[in-house]
């Protein structure tokens, strides 16, 4: 059943859960709604100015004394104004993604914090575990935002490191169900993160207009592009159009960091843009049908993971 297990002890919560840190999407409401649950809330700096995350932080610290994690992702400039506040601020958990874990793993964890490190490949995950973060998420490329270019899927690369990882491996992409979650916690996961149906969550930052786009999606709806960039998974539109047509002319990589241009997430996601901003989702944005608080989502989580794994469990083959 769903409960204590070694990603529990280590970070201090009921349930072997991750709401992940989405841009425009993993504000401190949505934080901390996850974080009362039981599970480990996040908020996504990756969006964030430093005077603005410095802001989400301490309006968490006001009304929970709950652990909770900040994403912070390593290709946007300003990392270390933010790692300044995330020490001054006294934050527990980072969670680091898209860049190199050996450049402040240590230092954080000098300042008793835990550090959390995402990848896409076994390659990067054997990496992070000699570079000393105490834990690794490993993510297929079904999931949202900016993703691995091997386009590994989610399945195959939790039973790569399953077996070379000895500490906590929580799985990403790809997880809106409980019974996928079985499924992971099955291959031996200690933990898994979900995404794309908390970016829709009723405490979600997002704009309403995206979450709406989100739940039309279909199957299809999504597509691995920009990878002379950084790989990123998108619902497709006009401004995915555009970049199509870049692809057709083979535009070379400053065009295409022409066309991409600034704050495109942040017009998509978070101003509702549905045509010329850039909207993250993962592929499994297909079956989700509906905004929920996330106590709903985490209370439908737990309770069909539970009954998967007992139906799992009487199964003879």
């Amino acid at each position: 059943m769903v409960g204590n297990n070694k990603f529990c002890e280590v970070f201090k919560v009921k349930y072997p859960i991750i709401q992940a840190g989405m841009v425009w999407c993993s504000g401190y409401k949505l934080a901390l709604a996850a974080t009362n649950t039981g599970i480990l809330g996040v908020i996504g700096a990756g969006s964030m100015k430093e005077e603005v995350l410095k802001e989400h932080i301490q309006k968490f610290k006001t009304k929970s004394y709950m652990p909770f994690a900040v994403n912070l992702p390593l290709l946007y400039s300003g990392v270390e104004s933010q790692l300044n506040i995330i020490k001054e601020e006294g934050v527990p958990i980072v969670i680091t993604s898209a860049g190199n874990p050996g450049l402040y793993t240590k230092m954080l964890q000098a300042e008793g914090i835990k550090v959390i490190h995402v990848v896409s490949s076994e390659k990067f995950a054997l990496k992070a575990q000699q570079a000393g973060v105490d834990a690794i998420i490993a993510e297929g490329f079904e999931a949202g935002g900016h993703n691995g270019r091997d386009e590994t899927t989610t399945l195959v690369l939790l039973q790569q490191l399953r077996n070379k990882l000895h500490i906590p491996l929580i799985a990403a992409g790809g997880f809106a169900t409980g019974e996928a979650m079985a499924a992971a916690f099955m291959l031996g996961v200690d933990a898994v993160q979900v995404g794309s149906r908390f970016a829709v969550a009723k405490e979600s930052s997002a704009h309403d207009l995206f979450k709406q786009a989100v739940i039309e999606a279909k199957e299809g709806a999504t597509t691995l592009t920009l990878k002379e960039l950084a790989p990123v998974r998108l619902l497709k539109n006009k401004f995915f159009e555009k970049v199509q047509q870049a692809y057709l002319r083979q535009a070379n990589v400053e065009e295409l960091k022409g066309i991409l241009g600034k704050g495109r997430a942040r017009k998509g996601i978070f101003e509702g843009d549905l045509n010329e901003g850039e909207l993250e989702i993962g592929q499994v944005s297909a079956i989700i049908e509906q905004s929920e608080t996330v106590q709903e989502i985490v209370n439908d989580l737990i309770s069909t993971c539970n009954k998967a794994l007992a139906n799992a469990n009487n199964m003879i083959l």
